[in-house]
C-alpha cells in the first residue's frame, strides 16, 4: 500500500471543532490540550483514549503507555479514560481531531460503530493506531496499524489445556465472558470453543462479567446457585477469575481443586493465585504495548510504511512456571 503523507486539513478540523466545542460546554472529556499540530519541533503530539481501568491488566497497559510516551522520548501525550463507554471514546477522538493531534491512538471499547469518527480523523489527515483491540470495519484504510495479541489464539491455548487435561472425564464447564461486543470477549470465546469442540467437556453456562473482579464474583455466585456440578471455570481475564475464586471459597469449595480455573492475562495477582494453586493455568496477554505504539507513531508521522497487524508475543504458565516468573514480573 502506498504511504500517504499526513498533512493537516484545516477545513476538516474546523468542521468537527464546532461539534466538539458544543460538547465541551458540558464539561469536556478529561483530555489535555495537544500541540495543535506538533508545534513543538520534533515532538509528536498523540491523543490516546483508553477503555477504562477495569482490571489489573488495563492498569499495566496504561502505565506502559504513559511511561513510554513522554516528553523525554519525544512525545506530548493527551490521555483520556473512556470508563468503558464508547460514546466517551468517540467524544475524546473528536476532541483530539479538533486539537490537531499528530496521531490518535485508542483501545476500542467494542468492535463496531467506529467508521464515522475514523472517517473524520482520516479527512483531517490524522493517522489512527489501534492498540490491544481491533475494530470491525470494511475499510481498513481508516487506521494505520493494529498492535495487540491474537485473542483467538489465546482462547485456543486455554481450551487446548482444558482439553488435554480433562477430555474423557465428562467435565462441566462455565464461562465468564468479557465485555459484550469487545474483541477479546468475542475472539477468546471463539478460540476456546473450537479447542474443546468434540471433547467430553460440556459448556453448561456462559455470562459476561465485564472483565471486572466484582463482575466475575457476582456471575460465579449465580452459576453456583444454578448448578451443583461445576468442574471448570474459563474466565476471559484474570480479574474475573479472581472474583470467581472469592465466590467459590464463599460457597465452601476449594478453587483449583474442587473447581478448576483457567484464565487469560497473567497479571501479578493472577500469577500469585496460580502459584498458590487457586488458578490452574493462565495464558498470557501482554499489556506492555507502549514501546510498539511509540515506534509506530514515529513511523507514521515520518510517512514510513508500517505493518498493518503487529501481534504481541504471549506466554503460558502452569503453577511452577508462575512461581518462577513472579519475582521478576513487571505487571
Amino acid at each position: 500500500m502506498k504511504r500517504k503523507t499526513f498533512l493537516r486539513s484545516t477545513a476538516a478540523v474546523a468542521s468537527v471543532a464546532a461539534v466538539v466545542a458544543l460538547s465541551a460546554c458540558g464539561g469536556g472529556d478529561g483530555t489535555d490540550a495537544g500541540d495543535g499540530g506538533g508545534g513543538g519541533g520534533d515532538t509528536i503530539s498523540i491523543g490516546f483514549s483508553q477503555v477504562g481501568a477495569e482490571s489489573g491488566w488495563r492498569a499495566a497497559n496504561t502505565k506502559s503507555i504513559q511511561d513510554t510516551l513522554t516528553e523525554e522520548n519525544g512525545f506530548k501525550l493527551s490521555f483520556s479514560d473512556a470508563q468503558q463507554k464508547q460514546e466517551n471514546q468517540i467524544q475524546a477522538i473528536r476532541s483530539y481531531i479538533a486539537q490537531g493531534q499528530d496521531v490518535i491512538a485508542f483501545s476500542p471499547v467494542v468492535e463496531t460503530g467506529w467508521d464515522a469518527v475514523l472517517q473524520e480523523a482520516q479527512a483531517a489527515g490524522i493517522p489512527v493506531i489501534l492498540t490491544d483491540r481491533a475494530v470491525d470495519t470494511e475499510d481498513d484504510s481508516l487506521y494505520e496499524s493494529f498492535i495487540g495479541s491474537d485473542f483467538v489464539l489465546e482462547g485456543e491455548r486455554a481450551g487446548n489445556w482444558v482439553a488435554e487435561n480433562f477430555d474423557g472425564e465428562s467435565m462441566k464447564l462455565v464461562e465468564l465472558q468479557g465485555t459484550t461486543g469487545s474483541a477479546p470477549a468475542i475472539d477468546r470465546k471463539e478460540g476456546f470453543a473450537a479447542a474443546i469442540d468434540g471433547t467430553d467437556i460440556e459448556l453448561i453456562d456462559s455470562q459476561t462479567g465485564d472483565f471486572t473482579r466484582a463482575g466475575g464474583k457476582q456471575v460465579m455466585e449465580g452459576f453456583l446457585n444454578s448448578h451443583n456440578d461445576i468442574d471448570i471455570v474459563f474466565a476471559h481475564n484474570d480479574d474475573m477469575g479472581l472474583g470467581a475464586i472469592e465466590a467459590i471459597e464463599a460457597a465452601g469449595l476449594t478453587p483449583g481443586e474442587d473447581v478448576k480455573i483457567v484464565t487469560i492475562d497473567a497479571v501479578k495477582d493472577g500469577m500469585q493465585a496460580l502459584a498458590d494453586g487457586k488458578i490452574n493455568y493462565i495464558v498470557e496477554c501482554n499489556p506492555m504495548l507502549g514501546e510498539d505504539l511509540a515506534e509506530i507513531a514515529k513511523k507514521v508521522v515520518a510517512g514510513e510504511e508500517v505493518e498493518k497487524r503487529i501481534v504481541v508475543e504471549d506466554a503460558e504458565f502452569d503453577q511452577q512456571q508462575a512461581a518462577e516468573a513472579l519475582p521478576d514480573r513487571l505487571y
